[in-house]
């Protein structure tokens, strides 16, 4: 435990908790300080001036960043016939209609992504309970419920991610690697922001995005200077 507390103090220094730092030398400080045994995810943190609890101010969406998450995503899809053909050509790792819905709906669960063509979702549907709380049900909004398979399936695994704002305006992804280099990363993270800030519902009112910030899996939170984000990205 005394090593753990070294650990995390080590990392620590040198991190002001009260600045903002411009996104560069931010990601640098990440990058710096990811020293666990694994590849690390960096992951971001946006606090929004938004409640979700109304619907109209929810975030939600769907980003593919330029050089991908680096995690291998697993894709499902509930799709019958020449589009589940098609689903598994285009790399799905699981592709079902009725024996999938049985697996999943007894808590089998063999992927990180769900798709599903418009008409399984009578089907799909009746998963709520167990893909919604794991943020999987599909959503036409995400271009998850399509026709349009194969893109979809690309998509999920050529490096896009969802995005949905939570409990206090909180919205946190993972946006790359820490073996990343670090001008890839920059990359990644303007584009999330600035697709979370084209995002922006009818009903935010006064300032959308409050606070940035970016961490490392086992690394301590640093707080980004919004006006180095992309310009559309800042604050407004």
């Amino acid at each position: 435990m005394a090593n753990i507390g070294k650990r995390t103090t080590k990392i620590r220094e040198g991190v002001d908790p009260a600045k903002a730092y411009p996104l560069e030398e931010a990601v640098k400080m990440i990058k710096d300080r990811a020293k666990a045994k694994f590849d690390e995810t960096i992951e971001i943190a946006m606090n929004l001036g938004v409640d979700p609890k109304h619907a109209d101010q929810m975030v939600r969406g769907v980003v593919t960043l330029p050089n991908g998450t680096g995690r291998t995503v697993r894709v499902g899809v509930f799709a019958r016939g020449p589009k589940a053909d098609e689903a598994k050509a285009a790399g799905a790792d699981v592709v079902g209609a009725e024996d999938l819905f049985e697996k999943v709906n007894g808590g089998t669960i063999e992927f990180d992504r769900c798709i599903a063509t418009p008409d399984m979702m009578g089907l799909v549907g009746r998963l709520g309970k167990v893909l919604g709380p794991r943020g999987m049900m599909p959503n036409p909004r995400v271009g998850t419920v399509t026709m349009d398979v194969t893109n979809a399936v690309k998509g999920a695994k050529g490096g896009s991610v969802e995005f949905r704002v939570e409990a206090a305006g909180i919205l946190q992804a993972g946006v790359g690697k820490a073996s990343f280099a670090a001008d890839k990363l920059v990359e990644n993270i303007r584009a999330f922001t600035d697709a979370v800030n084209k995002a922006k519902p009818s009903g935010a009112k006064g300032h959308y995005v409050n606070r940035v910030s970016i961490s490392s899996t086992m690394g301590p939170g640093i707080k980004v200077d919004m006006a180095t984000l992309a310009p559309a990205a800042a604050e407004k």
